[in-house]
């Protein structure tokens, strides 16, 4: 039986008695790459807060591998459970100075910090940090500004950071491709199928809207609709027209060629990157 890398037991949370997650069950094994797919305001934003330790539930506890206590207990760490996720978000991008080099980004996710003020001496760190940035295809920018690199730059980077933590169990990509072009985007979601592929990290999580982000790599599926697990379980089961049509609030049919997905409403195809709202 595969190892449990992470588990959400009844999770739900409640705020100003409004239910923004309800009786959320996951349990995430080694070598699962899960995508979490719903529309605005479904719930994935604060799934994702809980699981990083920014939202207490309401109910419910959270679990990572090789724990007996519950994260929300007084008796571990959310320093050191953060440490054990690889975390890509625009909500970090937007945290990091423009001054701020490649290389100093990667070497701040063995930290697990933002802008790296307390530079380090030692040289197996750097090193570390140079065979990183050279791993996710950065290994040009080492001394490029944060400012003045491309998104996909940007992107690549932030895994690079991810990939540096100490104890890393998931790679959370959290709308990785927002701001890409549609080449850019290929390009990107083709570097994380070979990452995976390489066994980088012990699971995969990938939080979006679109189903044209989801790669082959993907083995299962978590569909929200106003906070609520509509359909969950291995991709090909969980992942179906039916269960997009109720958590998009339209009649969709899902086609798929190759593991990749295009999404139709009526008999129009949705363009890449064309949203449902």
């Amino acid at each position: 039986m595969a190892a449990t890398v992470l588990e959400m037991e009844d999770v739900s949370v409640q705020r100003n008695g409004r239910k923004i997650l309800e009786g959320i069950n996951l349990t995430i094994e080694r070598d699962q790459h899960w995508v979490i797919l719903g529309g605005n305001g479904s719930g994935k934003t604060s799934l994702l807060n809980v699981l990083m330790g920014y939202l207490t539930p309401t109910t419910g506890e959270v679990h990572m591998r090789g724990r007996e206590d519950a994260v929300n207990s007084e008796s571990q760490s959310w320093d050191d459970w953060r440490k054990r996720i690889g975390f890509v978000s625009s909500s970090i991008s937007q945290l990091i100075d423009p001054e701020e080099t490649a290389i100093d980004i990667v070497l701040s996710g063995r930290h697990a910090m933002v802008n790296y003020w307390q530079k380090t001496d030692d040289p197996a760190e750097v090193k570390a940090a140079e065979k990183t940035l050279e791993k996710v295809n950065c290994g040009y920018l080492r001394d490029q500004a944060w400012g003045i690199m491309s998104q996909g730059e940007r992107q690549r980077v932030l895994i690079g950071r991810a990939l540096m933590a100490q104890r890393m169990e998931v790679l959370v990509l959290d709308e990785p491709c927002a701001g890409l072009d549609p080449v850019a985007r290929e390009h990107f979601l083709s570097f994380v199928e070979e990452l995976t592929a390489k066994g980088s990290f012990r699971s995969l999580i990938l939080v979006t809207h679109h189903v044209e982000e989801i790669i082959p790599a993907i083995t299962h599926a978590l569909i929200l609709q106003d906070g609520i697990a509509i359909a969950q379980g291995e991709k090909r089961r969980a992942l179906n027209s039916l269960s997009l049509s109720t958590a998009f609030g339209a009649e969709l049919r899902l086609r798929s060629r190759l593991g990749r997905y295009r999404l139709y409403f009526g008999d129009e195809f949705i363009p890449e990157g064309g949203q449902i709202v």
